[in-house]
């Protein structure tokens, strides 16, 4: 293992925010991880795991030992006549295996194409977009504890996933670094068009109703590349607020005041956009500085170049007191504040 001392983590988020590690050192196996505990026990030094980095916020220096997860592979281990069970190394860019699983008609994360991040994170956040959770497709986990250094398995149940949600972030947070998630895909899709702009945008691209998981795919992408920002060219980590979900009686209050404000049943309530009540509030667009809300997505707090976490922490701690007396409604961050 390669320990680096002082290193910057601008390359490591997607908000491109320089902050500095003071050790960083990165893993490509479930040992390696077990060497850099152990090192970072002896010198007694906290540890920071990261990821793909779109899910953090940077305000401040990291003293500890910053572990990347590095652990790459996509192998078959399992697989029936109608499904196949893939086990995906953490390190593993989300997206590329996205499109691994449409190369070979595995389908069931077609709808999660383009989020960016790591496979590690996809059960730790339950990532979703366009009417699918990565709960319907996830099998098990195996993930090393940080103390004990054991290796262990967590199924769906032992999960607890919610929107957003999951174990990893409340329960047993910080005790579990994951390694490998083995996902449950479909040789037989069922197709999900009804969420967002997906069948309409499949009517544009001159796709009738003989379309494919590669071609519901491309309608994502298309769709996310016009409202979404590229972390590569512009600092951000995608949707910054979780989309609220309002008991009947809160929704229908709003509906009286807001006739148009667009909403989608939930099994907890109703599920309002948190983009819709952000622009609805005159955010949309409005820059601060070197940072801002982003000019087509206002769920989207962007980086505009040199802009600090602590700026941008602020400006999401406004929105939030904005909408909450506006529309009575909590916003809750998608993003981690470090």
């Amino acid at each position: 293992m390669n320990i680096q001392e002082n290193i910057s983590l601008k390359p490591y988020n997607t908000f491109q925010i320089d902050k500095k590690a003071r050790f960083f050192v990165e893993v490509n196996s479930a040992e390696e991880i077990k060497e850099a505990l152990t090192l970072a026990k002896d010198q007694r030094l906290p540890v920071f795991i990261l990821g793909g980095g779109s899910n953090i916020l940077l305000t401040k220096d990291i003293f500890a030992l910053v572990i990347k997860i590095n652990i790459k592979g996509i192998e078959v281990i399992q697989e029936d006549e109608h499904h196949v069970w893939a086990k995906v190394g953490a390190g593993e860019i989300w997206h590329d295996f996205v499109n691994h699983a449409i190369r070979l008609q595995w389908a069931g994360v077609e709808n999660l194409s383009l989020i960016p991040g790591t496979v590690g994170a996809s059960p730790m956040q339950n990532i979703g977009a366009y009417g699918v959770e990565i709960k319907e497709v996830f099998d098990h986990l195996e993930a090393i504890h940080r103390k004990t250094l054991t290796s262990t398995t967590f199924d769906k149940d032992q999960c607890h996933f919610g929107y957003r949600e999951s174990i990893f972030k409340n329960v047993v947070k910080d005790q579990y670094i994951i390694t490998h998630v083995i996902y449950k895909l479909s040789k037989k899709p069922t197709f999900n068009i009804s969420y967002g702009a997906i069948r309409s945008t499949l009517d544009s691209m001159g796709i009738g109703d003989d379309y494919s998981i590669k071609d519901i795919s491309d309608a994502v992408i298309q769709i996310r590349q016009e409202k979404l920002p590229d972390p590569a060219l512009l600092g951000n980590a995608g949707s910054f607020f979780k989309n609220p979900v309002l008991s009947k009686d809160h929704f229908n209050a709003l509906k009286k005041q807001f006739p148009e404000i667009p909403h989608y049943p939930h099994a907890a309530g109703i599920k309002v956009p948190a983009a819709w009540l952000i622009e609805k509030s005159g955010w949309k667009g409005r820059t601060f500085g070197n940072i801002g809300v982003h000019k087509n997505q206002p769920l989207v707090l962007v980086n505009y170049g040199n802009g600090e976490g602590e700026a941008i922490k602020a400006l999401s701690e406004r929105i939030q007191k904005d909408i909450k007396e506006r529309f009575g409604v909590v916003l809750s961050p998608e993003v981690n504040f470090i």
